[in-house]
C-alpha cells in the first residue's frame, strides 16, 4: 500500500493509504475507513452498516451517522440511495478533514458536525431520522473499542431521534458485545424493536445489530437488494458478502 498522507498529533498517528483504487484511513494502526468509487461494495463491515437501509429503501430519506471516520458510509448511501439528508457527527476533526479531502465527502445533502455524539444526541431538537447508525469507535492498544455502551439509556436516547417506522443500527466489535446490548436484557427495548437482526461478514469479527420498529421478515431485505445489481448476490459481479440472522 502506498502512503498518500500522514499526520502525527502527539501520540496519535493518522495515515491515508491507497490499496489499488481504494483509499484507506488508519488511526494508530486501526483501520477506520475504506472506499473505492469504482466498487462501492467491498465485502467489508461498512457494507453491513449500509444493508439495513434496504429493508425499506424508499422511506430512508433522513440518515444520522454517529462516527464518520473517512466517510465510507456517506459515499455508499449517496451512490445507492441519495437520501434527502445525511447528518454525520464525528468527534475527531482530523477524520472530518480526511473525509472531505481524501474520501470526497462533499455532496450537498451532507452536513458534517464536529462534536461529541452523546452531547449532540442529547441536545438535538430537529426532525427525526429514518435511519440512525452508531459506529462510535475509538482505539485501545491498537485495537478498536466501542466508545459508547449500547445500554438501555443509549437505546432510548437514540430512539427519541428516530422516526416511527425507523431503524437503529449498531456496529459491535464482536457477537459477544452485541449480546451484551440492552435489546437482549431489557423487555421495554425489545417491545420497541420487534424485528432485530445480526449481520456479519467473513474475515471480520464485527457483528452489526439492526433493530427495526416494525415486524419485518428477512425476505424483504433480499427482495429489495435484488433490485440493485451491485447488491444482488445472485449476480456473479456482486461483491457483497454477508450473513444475516434474526435475533
Amino acid at each position: 500500500m502506498a502512503l498518500l498522507w500522514f499526520r502525527q498529533d502527539g501520540d496519535t498517528r493518522y495515515e491515508v493509504r491507497s490499496a489499488g483504487n481504494s483509499v484507506r484511513l488508519y488511526t494508530n494502526g486501526v483501520f477506520h475507513s475504506q472506499y473505492n468509487p469504482r466498487q462501492p461494495v467491498s465485502g467489508s463491515v461498512w457494507d453491513l452498516l449500509l444493508l439495513p437501509a434496504f429493508f425499506t429503501p424508499a422511506t430512508v430519506q433522513r440518515v444520522l451517522l454517529l462516527g464518520v471516520g473517512g466517510g465510507t458510509l456517506i459515499r455508499q448511501f449517496n451512490h445507492f440511495l441519495a437520501p434527502q439528508a445525511i447528518v454525520g457527527v464525528e468527534l475527531n476533526p482530523v477524520h472530518l478533514d480526511v473525509a472531505r479531502r481524501w474520501f470526497g465527502v462533499a455532496a450537498g445533502n451532507v452536513a458534517l458536525h464536529q462534536a461529541d455524539a452523546l452531547r449532540w444526541v442529547r441536545q438535538y431538537r430537529g426532525a427525526p431520522f429514518d435511519l440512525i447508525i452508531d459506529d462510535l469507535f475509538g482505539d485501545a492498544g491498537g485495537e478498536p473499542r466501542r466508545a459508547v455502551t449500547a445500554d438501555g439509556r443509549w437505546f432510548r436516547r437514540l430512539g427519541r431521534l428516530l422516526a416511527p417506522g425507523g431503524t437503529l443500527v449498531f456496529n459491535f466489535a464482536s457477537a459477544a458485545e452485541l449480546k451484551s446490548s440492552a435489546w437482549f436484557h431489557d423487555a421495554g427495548i425489545r417491545d420497541r424493536y420487534p424485528a432485530a437482526f445480526r449481520l456479519t461478514a467473513p474475515h471480520y469479527e464485527n457483528a452489526v445489530g439492526a433493530f427495526l420498529r416494525r415486524p419485518t421478515p428477512v425476505a424483504r431485505l433480499r427482495r429489495q437488494l435484488a433490485a440493485f445489481p451491485a447488491l444482488d448476490p445472485a449476480r456473479r459481479s456482486c461483491r457483497l458478502n454477508y450473513r444475516i440472522q434474526s435475533l
